[in-house]
Formats: C-alpha cells, sequence, structure tokens
C-alpha cells in the first residue's frame, strides 16, 4: 500500500480522544512524517498499562496508543533502508504491519521496553519486502545502470553468454566501458532463488532458509543474552561480596583464575593457609552454595 495519502489503518479518522494533533488524510508523506513525529511517547508506567489492557482485556484502544506512539521508530529505520532503492512510503509501511505485530506479541512482564522489542518485526517486514524486490532493484540501481540494462537487453541476441568479441563490439555501440558490460551481463544472467522452499515441498531443509537465518537478534533471544551478561558481572559480583576474605580467595583460585578452568588445586591452597585439602574443599563447597543463593535474583 503506497503511502502517498496517509495510511489509514495507521491513522484513524478521530484522534482526538488520544490527543494526537492530526485527524484524517494527511495528504502526502512529509505531511504523515510530521504528523507522527508530533504523537506523544509514551512513559514506561504508561506502556506497561496499556500492554496489560491489551493482552488481559484485548483492548483495541490500548493497543492502537502502543502503535500510534511508536510510528515514529518506524520512519527513523526506514530511512536506513533507503539505499536499496525502494520508496520510502513503502519501506515505512511494511514496517508499520511489523509494529503492529510486535504490539500484538508483547509481553509487559518480560521487563524489555516496546522500542527495543519491536525494532526486531519493524526490520523483519522490511527485510522480507527488500528481498521480494531485491533483484529488480539490484539489476539496475542508478540512471546509468538501467540505461545499459535496457540497451543491453535489446542488442544481446539469445540467452547464451556474449563473446568477448560481442562484449566489445557492445561497449562500443554504447559507449561504456566492457568491464560495466560484463558486470550488467552478470546481473542479467542470475536467476532469483526462493529463500523457503515450496509448500508442497515435504523436504525444505535445503531451502536458504534453513541455514541463512539466524536467530541472534530474535527478542527472546537478546533478553536471554543481557540476562547473562548481568548475571556474570553484577550477579557474580555481589555474589562474591557476600563472601568473607578466605573463601573469596578459595573460590577466585579456583574458579576465575583463568578462562580455561585449571585453577589451583586444593593442595596448593591448602599449603597457603596452613590447613589441610579437605577443610580447602569444605569451603569452597559452602562458599559456593552460599553464593548460588545471593545468584537467584539474577536468574
Amino acid at each position: 500500500m503506497n503511502l502517498a495519502s496517509a495510511p489509514s489503518v495507521m491513522v484513524p479518522t478521530n484522534n482526538t480522544a488520544l490527543g494526537l494533533g492530526f485527524s484524517g488524510n494527511l495528504g502526502n508523506l512529509d505531511a504523515y512524517i510530521s504528523a507522527v513525529n508530533r504523537l506523544p511517547m509514551l512513559s514506561h508506567e504508561e506502556e506497561v498499562s496499556l500492554a496489560t489492557r491489551l493482552r488481559n482485556n484485548n483492548d483495541l484502544g490500548a493497543a492502537q496508543e502502543l502503535v500510534l506512539s511508536h510510528l515514529r521508530l518506524v520512519v527513523s529505520i526506514a530511512r536506513g533502508y533507503l539505499g536499496y532503492g525502494l520508496p520510502h512510503a513503502d519501506l515505512i509501511q511494511e514496517g508499520n504491519i511489523g509494529l503492529m505485530k510486535a504490539v500484538k506479541r508483547f509481553d509487559p512482564d518480560q521487563g524489555v521496553r516496546l522500542v527495543s522489542y519491536a525494532m526486531h518485526w519493524i526490520k523483519a517486514e522490511m527485510h522480507e519486502y527488500i528481498l521480494k524486490n531485491w533483484r529488480l532493484v539490484k539489476v539496475a540501481t542508478t540512471k546509468a545502470q538501467r540505461k545499459l540494462f535496457f540497451n543491453l537487453r535489446s542488442h544481446k541476441a539469445g540467452l547464451d553468454a556474449m563473446t568477448p568479441k560481442q562484449i566489445d563490439a557492445l561497449a562500443k555501440t554504447l559507449n561504456v566501458k566492457r568491464e560495466e558490460v560484463i558486470e550488467m551481463e552478470t546481473r542479467l544472467s542470475g536467476r532469483d532463488i526462493a529463500l523457503e522452499a515450496p509448500t508442497d515441498d515435504e523436504d525444505d531443509k535445503f531451502a536458504p532458509i534453513a541455514y541463512l537465518s539466524s536467530d541472534l537478534s530474535e527478542p527472546t533471544k537478546v533478553i536471554e543474552a543481557q540476562q547473562v551478561t548481568r548475571l556474570h558481572s553484577e550477579g557474580l559480583e555481589n555474589a562474591l561480596g557476600k563472601l568473607d576474605a578466605r573463601s573469596r580467595r578459595i573460590v577466585e583460585a579456583r574458579w576465575l583464575a583463568n578462562d580455561d578452568g585449571s585453577g589451583a588445586t586444593l593442595h596448593t591452597l591448602a599449603d597457603e593457609f596452613g590447613v589441610s585439602a579437605e577443610r580447602i574443599r569444605q569451603i569452597e563447597t559452602a562458599a559456593l552454595k552460599k553464593m548460588k543463593g545471593a545468584l537467584v535474583e539474577y536468574m
């Protein structure tokens, strides 16, 4: 859907109740961008309240407020993909679809802001749109390339690869470098490959999507990674702080001295503190148990 006129799905005709400051047809893309940049942003408390209403009561009014308050995020992300040669309005429209999907799936109890969660879904929709249009855009992106593209198609006989003589002759005829002719012919000779296997194909494990996909930026994975990082830094330091000096020295020497886990032996520490190796083991066991209790709040 083109945003030459404001998308009605994103901008309801009556927003006075929300205090949004605009209504009806926005006229063009610039007016749309200007309008969404004036929309009020939500505080964390307002966001959680709205998301809870949507989740518990299927409150569509709450969903609308969540979507409208994040339209500026879609516009901002879309600007980063203008280099693909696709219309800004179309990128925004695809991003808006991703935003609505994010709002529908957002869980306020996860402790993450909607802006962070929604970025994944917004980018995913834009990526899908770009991939669907990639070949049309990539074949000819500049005015000179488009001119060469159409001229090459009209001069090229059949589907066979051009010989060096034909390339030289065509470059001379079109007054371009032979390297440019070779590059454009390569683009024209390339074929599209579907990322996903056909829906009627039972064995889709060899489709590109199976080995090109990555879940590193998937929201739940990001949250898990953040929790692990917090556990390793803040949580570990807090747990060590609960120990007495001797217990901390033993744990650090045994488990934190080297990254490969080759810490000090029980006998080495026994000699250092003038006690038996068994006593060092008992102190270590008690210290690790105490640390485990301190780490519970970070798990």
